[in-house]
């Protein structure tokens, strides 16, 4: 028996930013160039933390929101993704286990895929630039199908993707919006400590797992 199969899910879905990847300060960075374009006071970025997970459009609304400003969003995001490009490779960083973790799971064959709310186009150049452009088999952006997490849509159609059942797979997220998104596509989920929680119980859930280092993502066994 290959030690793939011996891997309890035959695939596993990772969300990115804050599970993968430390990308707060450069998309704190592109939120408040936008602010500053219109006139609006920086924030600071544990802020912008409690707004990342939900897609940029999202994210834009809740600064804006809470700046009291009623400018039209659709103004404001054409703005916002040439800022949200210049800042993608300024400082992300892999968070530590995870370059170890993925080499672990590719040497055994285990499938994995990436499903976040990031916009599709700036996925892999974030993927390339930090080493692990060809990792996943599959990645699925914020703007890939009509549906996006907390929807587990995106999800179920991964799993479809790959001929397996979500309930046989594993979620791997840091967030209440990956979370909700493996709950509702049925999807066993593992969630880690060190991310963007965003109002996540990490003491009180339904995960199988919850770690503070992806290393011991690979040692999973089902229902852990």
């Amino acid at each position: 028996m290959s030690e793939a199969t011996t891997y309890p899910y035959p695939l596993v879905v990772f969300d990115l930013d804050g599970t993968l990847v430390d990308s707060a300060a450069d998309i704190a960075e592109a939120l408040n160039r936008t602010l500053v374009d219109w006139q609006l006071p920086r924030v600071p970025e544990a802020t912008v933390l409690t707004w990342i997970g939900d897609g940029v459009r999202r994210l834009v609304e809740q600064a804006f929101t809470a700046a009291g400003s009623t400018i039209d969003l659709d103004t404001v995001m054409p703005g916002f993704m040439v800022h949200y490009r210049e800042c993608l490779l300024r400082s992300p960083q892999l968070f530590d286990g995870v370059a170890e973790a993925l080499q672990v799971l590719q040497a055994r064959d285990v499938p994995m895929a990436i499903c976040t709310n990031k916009p599709s186009a700036l996925v892999q150049p974030l993927l390339d630039h930090l080493g692990i452009g060809t990792v996943f088999a599959l990645v699925l952006g914020g703007d890939s199908l009509p549906q996006r997490k907390p929807s587990g849509e995106p999800l179920r159609h991964i799993a479809a993707q790959f001929g397996e059942d979500p309930a046989a797979c594993l979620m791997v997220g840091d967030s209440l919006t990956d979370y909700r998104a493996a709950l509702d596509a049925g999807m066993p989920v593992a969630l880690v400590r060190y991310g963007y929680p965003r109002g996540l119980d990490l003491q009180h859930n339904e995960a199988v797992a919850v770690i503070d280092d992806l290393r011991d993502l690979p040692g999973l066994r089902a229902g852990a």
